[in-house]
Protein backbone atom coordinates (compact mmCIF):
# COMPACT_ATOMS: atom_id res chain seq x y z
CA UNK A 1 0.00 0.00 0.00
CA UNK A 2 1.30 3.48 -0.57
CA UNK A 3 1.30 6.16 1.45
CA UNK A 4 0.27 9.52 1.69
CA UNK A 5 3.15 11.15 3.70
CA UNK A 6 5.25 13.54 1.93
CA UNK A 7 2.83 13.53 -1.30
CA UNK A 8 2.13 17.07 -2.27
CA UNK A 9 0.67 15.89 -5.73
CA UNK A 10 -1.92 13.78 -7.37
CA UNK A 11 -1.42 12.53 -10.68
CA UNK A 12 -4.64 10.50 -12.26
CA UNK A 13 -4.60 8.34 -15.41
CA UNK A 14 -8.01 9.14 -16.95
CA UNK A 15 -9.98 6.02 -18.51
CA UNK A 16 -10.74 3.77 -15.59
CA UNK A 17 -10.41 6.38 -12.98
CA UNK A 18 -11.71 9.31 -13.35
CA UNK A 19 -14.14 8.44 -16.74
CA UNK A 20 -16.10 5.25 -16.92
CA UNK A 21 -14.97 3.08 -20.62
CA UNK A 22 -16.88 0.45 -22.33
CA UNK A 23 -14.11 -0.76 -24.98
CA UNK A 24 -17.00 -3.62 -26.13
CA UNK A 25 -19.47 -1.04 -26.85
CA UNK A 26 -16.70 0.64 -28.80
CA UNK A 27 -15.83 -2.58 -31.06
CA UNK A 28 -19.10 -2.91 -30.96
CA UNK A 29 -20.24 0.30 -33.11
CA UNK A 30 -17.02 -0.08 -34.99
CA UNK A 31 -18.38 -3.76 -35.75
CA UNK A 32 -21.71 -1.85 -37.19
CA UNK A 33 -19.89 0.21 -39.25
CA UNK A 34 -18.56 -2.99 -40.32
CA UNK A 35 -14.95 -2.54 -39.49
CA UNK A 36 -13.69 -6.54 -39.76
CA UNK A 37 -12.05 -7.45 -36.21
CA UNK A 38 -11.48 -4.15 -34.43
CA UNK A 39 -10.51 -5.49 -31.27
CA UNK A 40 -7.03 -5.82 -33.13
CA UNK A 41 -6.65 -2.22 -33.19
CA UNK A 42 -8.87 -1.07 -30.12
CA UNK A 43 -7.48 -2.33 -26.45
CA UNK A 44 -8.17 -1.30 -23.13
CA UNK A 45 -4.93 0.22 -21.96
CA UNK A 46 -3.35 0.74 -25.56
CA UNK A 47 -4.38 0.91 -29.14
CA UNK A 48 -2.79 0.07 -32.37
CA UNK A 49 -2.63 0.81 -36.49
CA UNK A 50 -4.74 4.22 -36.92
CA UNK A 51 -5.94 4.55 -33.25
CA UNK A 52 -2.23 4.39 -31.77
CA UNK A 53 -0.68 6.73 -34.16
CA UNK A 54 -3.39 9.55 -33.15
CA UNK A 55 -3.15 8.23 -29.49
CA UNK A 56 0.65 9.10 -30.04
CA UNK A 57 0.39 12.30 -32.07
CA UNK A 58 1.68 11.04 -35.14
CA UNK A 59 -1.32 11.74 -37.22
CA UNK A 60 -3.76 14.33 -37.07
CA UNK A 61 -8.07 13.64 -37.27
CA UNK A 62 -8.16 14.00 -40.97
CA UNK A 63 -5.35 11.24 -41.67
CA UNK A 64 -6.27 9.39 -38.64
CA UNK A 65 -9.84 9.55 -40.77
CA UNK A 66 -8.07 8.63 -43.93
CA UNK A 67 -6.01 5.74 -42.80
CA UNK A 68 -8.98 4.41 -41.22
CA UNK A 69 -11.18 4.47 -44.43
CA UNK A 70 -9.17 1.23 -46.14
CA UNK A 71 -10.66 -1.41 -42.64
CA UNK A 72 -14.19 0.44 -43.65
CA UNK A 73 -17.11 -0.60 -46.48
CA UNK A 74 -17.19 2.26 -48.97
CA UNK A 75 -19.76 5.12 -47.77
CA UNK A 76 -18.63 5.23 -43.54
CA UNK A 77 -18.57 8.77 -42.84
CA UNK A 78 -16.17 10.65 -40.90
CA UNK A 79 -18.64 11.54 -38.09
CA UNK A 80 -20.04 7.87 -37.64
CA UNK A 81 -16.13 6.69 -37.60
CA UNK A 82 -15.57 9.70 -34.90
CA UNK A 83 -18.94 8.61 -33.03
CA UNK A 84 -17.75 5.11 -32.87
CA UNK A 85 -14.49 5.55 -31.86
CA UNK A 86 -15.95 8.03 -28.86
CA UNK A 87 -18.26 5.79 -27.28
CA UNK A 88 -15.39 3.93 -25.45
CA UNK A 89 -16.11 6.55 -23.22
CA UNK A 90 -19.19 6.75 -20.86
CA UNK A 91 -18.95 9.54 -18.60
CA UNK A 92 -17.85 10.75 -15.51
CA UNK A 93 -19.82 10.01 -12.43
CA UNK A 94 -20.77 13.59 -10.43
CA UNK A 95 -18.84 12.55 -7.37
CA UNK A 96 -15.76 12.20 -8.71
CA UNK A 97 -16.22 15.40 -9.87
CA UNK A 98 -17.01 17.05 -6.70
CA UNK A 99 -13.87 14.84 -4.98
CA UNK A 100 -11.62 16.58 -7.60
CA UNK A 101 -12.49 19.80 -6.81
CA UNK A 102 -12.31 19.25 -2.75
CA UNK A 103 -9.10 17.48 -3.01
CA UNK A 104 -7.39 20.51 -4.77
CA UNK A 105 -7.66 22.28 -1.11
CA UNK A 106 -5.14 19.91 -0.12
CA UNK A 107 -2.71 18.99 -3.13
CA UNK A 108 -1.91 19.65 -6.54
CA UNK A 109 -3.81 17.28 -9.37
CA UNK A 110 -2.80 16.38 -12.68
CA UNK A 111 -3.13 14.19 -15.78
CA UNK A 112 -1.53 11.48 -16.91
CA UNK A 113 -3.27 10.06 -19.69
CA UNK A 114 -3.26 7.85 -23.17
CA UNK A 115 -5.76 10.12 -25.06
CA UNK A 116 -6.46 10.77 -28.43
CA UNK A 117 -7.95 14.88 -29.53
CA UNK A 118 -11.23 13.46 -31.00
CA UNK A 119 -12.08 11.95 -27.16
CA UNK A 120 -9.87 14.39 -25.23
CA UNK A 121 -11.14 17.40 -26.79
CA UNK A 122 -14.71 16.55 -27.87
CA UNK A 123 -16.74 13.38 -25.35
CA UNK A 124 -14.27 13.60 -22.81
CA UNK A 125 -14.44 17.67 -22.37
CA UNK A 126 -18.04 17.38 -22.87
CA UNK A 127 -18.22 15.07 -19.50
CA UNK A 128 -16.09 17.69 -17.43
CA UNK A 129 -18.26 19.92 -18.51
CA UNK A 130 -21.16 18.15 -16.02
CA UNK A 131 -20.75 21.07 -13.43
CA UNK A 132 -20.38 24.03 -15.77
CA UNK A 133 -16.79 24.11 -15.08
CA UNK A 134 -14.01 22.77 -17.81
CA UNK A 135 -11.46 20.79 -17.41
CA UNK A 136 -8.84 22.94 -16.08
CA UNK A 137 -11.19 23.69 -12.86
CA UNK A 138 -10.28 20.25 -11.61
CA UNK A 139 -6.31 19.93 -12.83
CA UNK A 140 -3.38 22.34 -12.09
CA UNK A 141 -1.65 20.38 -15.15
CA UNK A 142 -2.32 18.20 -18.00
CA UNK A 143 -0.13 15.48 -20.25
CA UNK A 144 -1.74 13.70 -22.85
CA UNK A 145 0.21 11.26 -24.80
CA UNK A 146 -1.08 12.92 -27.79
CA UNK A 147 0.72 15.79 -27.04
CA UNK A 148 3.40 14.48 -25.87
CA UNK A 149 4.18 11.89 -28.19
CA UNK A 150 4.44 9.29 -26.38
CA UNK A 151 2.17 6.57 -24.76
CA UNK A 152 1.93 4.80 -20.95
CA UNK A 153 4.26 2.77 -20.47
CA UNK A 154 6.97 4.17 -22.00
CA UNK A 155 9.42 6.59 -20.05
CA UNK A 156 9.23 9.37 -22.03
CA UNK A 157 5.58 10.52 -21.35
CA UNK A 158 6.56 10.58 -17.52
CA UNK A 159 9.55 12.62 -18.11
CA UNK A 160 7.44 15.40 -19.96
CA UNK A 161 4.91 14.83 -17.64
CA UNK A 162 7.65 15.92 -15.36
CA UNK A 163 9.17 18.81 -16.78
CA UNK A 164 6.55 20.63 -18.47
CA UNK A 165 4.28 20.04 -15.47
CA UNK A 166 7.20 21.15 -12.90
CA UNK A 167 6.71 18.23 -10.43
CA UNK A 168 8.54 15.64 -8.71
CA UNK A 169 7.93 12.19 -8.92
CA UNK A 170 9.15 11.31 -5.01
CA UNK A 171 6.02 14.24 -4.02
CA UNK A 172 3.44 13.22 -6.45
CA UNK A 173 1.14 9.66 -5.96
CA UNK A 174 0.45 8.34 -9.30
CA UNK A 175 -3.62 6.34 -10.25
CA UNK A 176 -3.56 4.01 -12.79
CA UNK A 177 -6.03 1.32 -13.61
CA UNK A 178 -3.48 -0.66 -15.39
CA UNK A 179 -0.31 -2.11 -13.03
CA UNK A 180 2.34 -2.21 -16.34
CA UNK A 181 1.94 1.67 -16.12
CA UNK A 182 2.48 1.98 -12.20
CA UNK A 183 5.52 -0.59 -12.53
CA UNK A 184 6.96 1.88 -15.26
CA UNK A 185 6.04 4.68 -12.87
CA UNK A 186 7.37 3.29 -9.55
CA UNK A 187 10.77 2.92 -11.61
CA UNK A 188 10.80 6.42 -11.89
CA UNK A 189 10.35 7.55 -8.19
CA UNK A 190 6.36 8.31 -8.63
CA UNK A 191 4.70 6.72 -5.58
CA UNK A 192 1.54 4.43 -7.06
CA UNK A 193 -1.66 3.17 -6.11
CA UNK A 194 -4.00 0.68 -8.35
CA UNK A 195 -7.07 1.63 -8.52
CA UNK A 196 -9.47 -1.49 -9.65
CA UNK A 197 -12.42 -2.41 -11.49
CA UNK A 198 -15.54 -0.72 -9.20
CA UNK A 199 -12.62 1.06 -6.71
CA UNK A 200 -13.04 4.81 -6.18
CA UNK A 201 -9.84 7.29 -6.10
CA UNK A 202 -10.74 8.70 -3.74
CA UNK A 203 -11.28 5.82 -1.10
CA UNK A 204 -8.07 4.97 -1.51
CA UNK A 205 -6.95 8.26 -0.79
CA UNK A 206 -9.22 8.44 2.67
CA UNK A 207 -8.09 5.11 3.27
CA UNK A 208 -4.44 6.70 3.19
CA UNK A 209 -4.90 10.09 5.05
CA UNK A 210 -6.66 8.32 7.82
CA UNK A 211 -3.59 5.79 8.54
CA UNK A 212 -1.32 8.19 8.80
Amino acid sequence: MATIKGIKNLLFDQGGVIVDIERDRCLDELRRLGMEAPEKFVGLYKQDGPFFALENGDINLDEFHQALRPFMPPGVTDEQMDYAFSSFIVGIPLHRLQALRELRKRYKTYILSNTNPLMFEGVIARAFALEGLDVNAYFDGITVSYLAHSNKPDRKIFDYAVETMGIKPKETLFFDDGQENLDAAAELGFKTALVEPGCEFIDIINQLEQAQ
